[in-house]
């Protein structure tokens, strides 16, 4: 064990033992894959009335942080979520202990260790989840109604959680995007898009913000846990509904709209039942559009933070290029139509033996043959990142080049000015900011449609929004 990791764990057995009632021993720790945002840990512990494994959440790199960060919860809070969730019969682990800055952990709590399926392509494929799929967007309705009807003012959220109308929404996420400096017109094209089509509602109640597949804890019996309460705020309850459909998390199953696992009807009749309430469709289609373009945004976050955040993991890194698979997904749910896609050449200058590509693949197989077979848990998952990350690398030097000096000459066009690609894009998401290009600018849903559509190519040609807007005519 390194050093590194022997503190952690002497830090970590010293705060249970102050926190945890029962207490008496850690056993083994280990941090699960996955969550970019903060951190996942299963805890084998001993307590007074046996052996019991738990699960620990924190802050990434165990981060303490005096003033909670602009759109989140706060992890203490995040822990008051779950357990007035779970008194209003949402499925939810019981929150255990709480850390104290003098532990030295970082923010975080410890709860009861569930068991379920919380990978979203396995919940839409796995066999043995065969038989409740179908109840599952009805199931999700119910909870999400159960969610909405908490309390605000007899639970004290009303006092914890920001509050956000949809305008207020938009123009926090357009305004984060504008400050990481990397000019995406689709972006700008759809952030005007929404403060055109804001939606007209005076109902404010808790939105969970982040329910979707991935995020659900699936059993045989339905829905296990609702997870990951990170980013809740006050505001308008159909953001969730909308969430849960985006293309993002269906994980390629296209026609079923909710979670990969249902439909839009089985969806609102559950809400509704529970409710009483009804369900305008054109209203969760505003936060559907919303919904990819906030992930777009977010994905540039993840890589914001691989650069100058405490957990500058390739996972990280790896997200931000998926910030195109969102851009396609709302290229095809306003600006529809045929493209043409870049093919990648089938001969190669004989300059280098081996070419960089070369190199690249012979890199990724390692990883895939070598490293992956001798590893597990989060190494193995990273590995796979890591793989994953390279198969872009060899796409984007077989492409890329020939892909931005397409784009820099449809700009030039577009614009009727000559320049390099970083200044006549920059131009272009200027015009989409200050309103002087228009959405119905003559090119413009051709240009951005091209750009994303084999941007996404390069980033992740199996992804079902790309398969999609190539299949448009």
């Amino acid at each position: 064990m390194s050093e590194a990791k022997a503190k952690f764990e002497a830090r970590l057995g010293s705060a249970l033992q102050r926190r945890l009632a029962g207490f008496r021993k850690l056993r083994r720790w280990s941090r699960l894959s996955g969550g970019a945002s903060q951190e996942t840990y299963r805890l084998e512990v001993e307590l007074d009335s046996g052996d019991r494994v738990l699960a620990m959440r924190r802050t990434a790199g165990g981060v303490w942080y005096d003033e909670i960060p602009a759109g989140r919860a706060g992890i203490e809070t995040e822990a008051l979520l779950m357990r007035l969730a779970r008194d209003a019969g949402v499925p939810e682990p019981e929150v255990l202990a709480c850390f104290e800055r003098e532990d030295e952990i970082g923010q975080g709590f410890v709860m009861e260790w569930l068991d379920g399926e919380t990978l979203g392509a396995r919940i839409v494929r796995g066999k043995e989840l065969a038989d409740v799929r179908p109840r599952l967007a009805r199931e999700c309705g119910e909870v999400l109604a159960r969610i909405h009807a908490i309390d605000l003012e007899r639970s004290g959220l009303a006092d914890r959680l920001q509050r956000l109308d949809p305008r207020a929404y938009v123009e926090q996420i357009y305004a984060g995007y504008q400050t990481y400096q990397t000019p995406q017109p689709m972006i700008d094209f759809v952030a005007r898009w929404l403060l055109d089509h804001l939606p007209q509602t005076s109902r404010r109640a808790l939105v969970h913000n982040d329910f979707r597949n991935g995020n659900l804890m699936i059993g045989p019996q339905g829905v296990v846990a609702v997870l990951d309460w990170e980013i809740a705020h006050i505001g308008d309850p159909m953001r969730d509904l909308g969430w849960i459909c985006t293309n993002s998390w269906r994980f390629g199953q296209r026609d079923l709209a909710v979670g990969g696992f249902g439909v839009r009807e089985d969806l609102y009749a559950g809400y509704q039942a529970v409710s009483g309430l009804e369900v305008d469709p054109n209203h969760v289609h505003f936060w559907e559009v919303f919904g990819s373009w906030w992930w777009a945004v977010g994905c540039l976050q993840m890589a914001a933070a691989f650069r100058a955040g405490p957990d500058p993991s390739v996972e990280r890194a790896a997200i931000g290029r998926r910030t195109s698979e969102c851009q396609v997904d709302c290229v095809n749910l306003l600006i529809p139509g045929p493209v043409e896609v870049l093919e990648p050449p089938t001969s190669h200058p004989a300059l280098d033996l081996p070419r960089a590509d070369e190199l690249v693949v012979g890199a990724r197989d390692f990883l895939r043959r070598d490293v992956m077979e001798v590893t597990e848990g989060r190494l193995r998952f990273l590995s796979r990142v890591a793989s994953n990350a390279l198969d872009l690398v060899t796409r984007e030097l077989a492409v890329g080049a020939e892909h931005r000096a397409q784009e820099r000459e449809r700009l030039a066009a577009l614009l009727a000015r000559q320049g390099d690609l970083e200044s006549l894009r920059g131009e272009l998401a200027a015009g989409l900011r200050d309103g002087t290009v228009s959405l119905d600018h003559p090119g413009l849903a051709a240009h951005l449609r091209t750009t994303v559509v084999n941007q996404v190519a390069i980033d992740q040609p199996t992804y079902s929004g790309y398969l999609v807007a190539v299949e448009a005519d």
